[in-house]
């Protein structure tokens, strides 16, 4: 199998390839020391990397204007080509006083030099519309995007540092090397499987029979780059792939490899866009499950995306892709005979087993028992257990939003000592107290109301994630903030506590005085007076005070922790 043989019709050419030669990479790193620099994001270095190796292939660089255009408008770059994803490079500023400026991570490792030949606004809430297909800010890029750089730059990338990976090093392969590994396996066709979940015994025997089905090598390729706020991490993954494929699978036909892709969980597009990826890692198989990376359900309960459109509009393209879907056919065990079948093939009155991922979570992994075995692996079970512990002993969030003297400290202060009786000890992250510590500085406008408020979203989430409990009581007063708190931290285990008191009692109530301030102009941008609230469209809870005591509403919120397993009953 030649690699020509690999391109993805109708393109040509070979694979991008950003980076500069060994014997070049000297002198880019000098002239590199006498640039100005950006610091860019965990996103941004993710799709810089797969520019750079060809993972992105035929995008030479991030998107100048015409093919931004043209991706959103179209799903087309502006020759025409097939490109559903807009791949862009967020800034600040509008001019950098050079038209070279060095890339940088987060740790200031210098990585590339970009010849910026163009700067050009853009539009959030047209750009979510367009891609995304919504503006609801439980999507977690729509409350991401809200975070981003006015601007947009493009230009010639010359990459002479790629990012450096300490982790699962022999798994972290180019596009390049990924082929001719296939390639040596000598079949024609390869079956590219994409996750950022466990892989369960269902996983495995359906990439087995799509391998099977066509004759050919299968590529299980998980996402390690960025995926859904709250996905088992990769390391945990990983660590249970490595062990699947090496015990359960044929080495003569299979590959795992690592993909550092940063996730749009744009549903049907993001299919489009994984099996042109896909096609440039060497595949022409390419298996697509219900919802293909759809980000859950929106601010109303209901999903993003419907089950199939993913699967439906990969198919619309796939022959100008050159890569073939194949479906996730839903399969079920069959007990007595212990084997999986297609759920339309199940015999009259045979007994099936099936577990839901929310049985998954709530009643196996929330409770620390093991999976069992016809479901997963012993080994991914174990590994899962390791990693999870029981619901009641891992970390939360309540999060107290609601106009200023509508209640939230009071029921906050009293929370505190009914989770101390309990046993749990709560980090209080009270808005007045981090303004006058962590967020000393800052004023009242929009931009720095959202940085506190991620402020205390970033140490909240850090508590959570070492297994503690954590009460946020702030005005929190715009959605977008909130939800990407509540991206950061976990949605599982996010409670967004909307304590809703009229803006008229907040009033009466005013004991520091700030709403007459507010009335008389002494104050501008006061919440419910001159600046508004938007109140959460479906929060955790919603407690009212002018007929529940503090005392009562503490207390609901305990017997809320205690269904949701986070308390002992």
């Amino acid at each position: 199998m030649a690699e020509d043989t690999l391109l993805i019709p109708p393109y040509g050419g070979r694979l991008v390839n950003l980076v500069v030669p060994a014997e070049e990479r000297p002198a880019w790193l000098a002239m590199a020391s006498r640039l100005p620099s950006i610091q860019i994001s965990m996103r941004s270095l993710c799709d810089l990397e797969l520019l750079a190796t060809g993972g992105f292939s035929p995008l030479t660089g991030f998107m100048g204007q015409a093919d931004y255009e043209r991706v959103l408008e179209e799903m087309r770059l502006a020759d025409g080509r097939l490109w559903p994803i807009p791949v862009t490079l967020p800034v600040e500023q509008s001019s950098f006083g050079s038209d070279r400026i060095v890339l940088r991570d987060v740790h200031n490792n210098p990585l590339a030099i970009m010849e910026v030949s163009e700067i050009f606004s853009w539009d959030a809430e047209r750009e979510a519309l367009a891609v995304l297909g919504t503006n609801d800010p439980r999507h977690p890029l729509v409350a991401e995007m809200a975070r981003w750089g006015k601007f947009y730059a493009a230009g010639r990338l010359y990459v002479f540092n790629l990012p450096r990976y300490y982790d699962f090093v022999d798994l972290r392969r180019t596009p390049a090397e990924v082929r001719r590994l296939l390639t040596a396996m000598g079949r024609s066709n390869v079956v590219a499987f994409q996750t950022r979940n466990p892989m369960h015994r269902i996983h495995e025997e359906l990439t087995k029979r799509a391998a099977a089905q066509v004759d050919g090598s299968l590529l299980i390729h998980p996402v390690v780059g960025m995926t859904k706020p709250g996905d088992v991490d990769h390391f945990t993954r990983v660590r249970s792939y490595r062990l699947l494929v090496e015990k359960y699978y044929d080495p003569s036909r299979t590959l795992l490899s690592l993909l550092p892709l940063a996730m749009r969980m744009a549903g049907p597009r993001e299919a489009v866009w994984h099996a042109i990826i896909r096609r440039n890692y060497g595949a022409n198989h390419f298996i697509v499950g219900r919802d293909h990376a759809g980000p859950g359900n929106d601010s109303t309960g209901k999903p993003f995306y419907g089950p199939y459109a993913a699967q439906e509009l990969l198919a619309r393209y796939a022959a100008e892709i050159g890569v073939k879907m194949i479906p996730f056919t839903e399969l079920v065990y069959l007990k007595r005979e212990g084997r999986y079948v297609p759920i339309d093939e199940v015999p009259p009155g045979a007994e099936v087993a099936t577990i839901s991922g929310t049985q998954v979570r709530d009643e196996y992994l929330a409770k620390g028992r093991l999976l069992p075995e016809w479901f997963t692996r012993p080994e991914t079970a174990e590994i899962l257990r390791q990693m999870y512990p029981p619901r009641h002993r891992q970390g939360f969030c309540v999060w107290f939003t609601g106009l200023s003297g509508a209640g939230k400290s009071t029921i906050a202060a009293i929370l505190n000592i009914l989770l101390l009786e309990r046993g749990r000890t709560p980090t209080i992250l009270d808005g007045d107290v981090v303004r006058t510590h962590l967020s000393k500085g800052l004023g009242f406008s929009r931009e720095d109301r959202d940085t506190n408020i991620l402020r205390i979203g970033f140490v909240a989430s850090a508590v959570v994630k070492a297994g503690g409990a954590v009460i946020c009581a702030a005005v929190s007063p715009y959605r977008a903030a909130r939800n990407e708190c509540r991206a950061m931290i976990g949605s599982d285990q996010f409670i967004e506590v909307f304590v809703d008191t009229p803006l008229e009692v907040c009033e009466q109530r005013d004991v520091k005085g700030l709403y007459a301030k507010a009335r008389r102009g002494e104050l501008r941008g006061f919440t419910g007076i001159d600046d508004p609230y938007e109140p959460p469209v479906n929060p955790e809870l919603v407690l009212t005070t002018t007929d529940v005591t503090p005392e009562e509403n503490a207390r609901k919120i305990i017997r809320y922790l205690e269904e949701k397993g986070f308390l002992e009953g």
